[in-house]
């Protein structure tokens, strides 16, 4: 791939089935705490919601604030930096929405391929 292209870089931080999920949650509710996120997204293991945590607090996207109390607190919001993914993330659930009508119309509401719920907007916190 040409060296100036760096869509590899950009794809390394949003590449997975739950970092575009986590950010959603974050842009879309502001400050997060951990069982917060953990409630929003079910289906992941606390194992997985760390480490996509923990590579998107490396890249700068996301600010962990640790409170020095029992029981613990962590809580989790979008950095400045990380704002700047909205037109991103945003472009991707435009695309999203703009497909899963495209597909119902190919293929009616009854397709096997399920749509998730998506929102018209990203809020930011």
């Amino acid at each position: 791939m040409n060296q100036d292209c760096k869509v590899e870089t950009a794809l390394e931080i949003l590449v997975g089935k739950w970092k575009p999920v986590i950010l959603f949650q974050l842009f879309s509710n502001g400050t997060m705490r951990f069982s917060e996120l953990q409630k929003a997204l079910p289906d992941i293991t606390k194992k997985m919601l760390t480490s996509q945590l923990r590579e998107l607090e490396y890249h700068d996207i996301v600010h962990r604030k640790i409170y020095q109390q029992i029981p613990p607190k962590v809580e989790y919001s979008i950095t400045e930096y990380g704002i700047g993914m909205t037109p991103v993330l945003q472009a991707m659930n435009d695309w999203g929405m703009s497909h899963v009508r495209h597909l119902n119309e190919l293929y009616g509401e009854d397709r096997t391929v399920e749509a998730l719920e998506v929102k018209d907007e990203l809020i930011l916190p």
